[in-house]
């Protein structure tokens, strides 16, 4: 799976850069602090959906716990995108790993 980031701003969202899909409201000083996903569509026929929290592993400082508020763009397969606050400048993972967490 490849991985890249994603800024909340208009050109990289919709008009409403301050909300993801599931309509939580992201902290627009500091959003990267939520730990927050966006996942391609077809990966949601296969168990990560909306709300729910991964283990990623395989893409360097990213690695480890985000949560799923975000949907990508339909044309996007096999992909997450991270969300990190404007200071973070291009960012590509290949052959990343995730799995649902389920804290016990």
């Amino acid at each position: 799976m490849t991985a890249t980031i994603y800024h909340a701003t208009p050109s990289q969202t919709d008009s409403t850069p301050d909300r993801t899909a599931t309509n939580f409201k992201i902290n627009m000083a500091n959003p990267a602090i939520h730990r927050i996903v966006a996942v391609s569509r077809d990966l949601e026929s296969k168990g990560f959906v909306m709300n729910s929290t991964i283990l990623v592993s395989n893409a360097g400082d990213m690695n480890g716990l985000w949560v799923i508020r975000d949907r990508m763009n339909k044309r996007w397969t096999n992909r997450i995108d991270f969300l990190v606050d404007t200071t973070m400048k291009g960012g590509k993972w290949n052959n990343v790993k995730i799995e649902l967490y389920e804290s016990n």
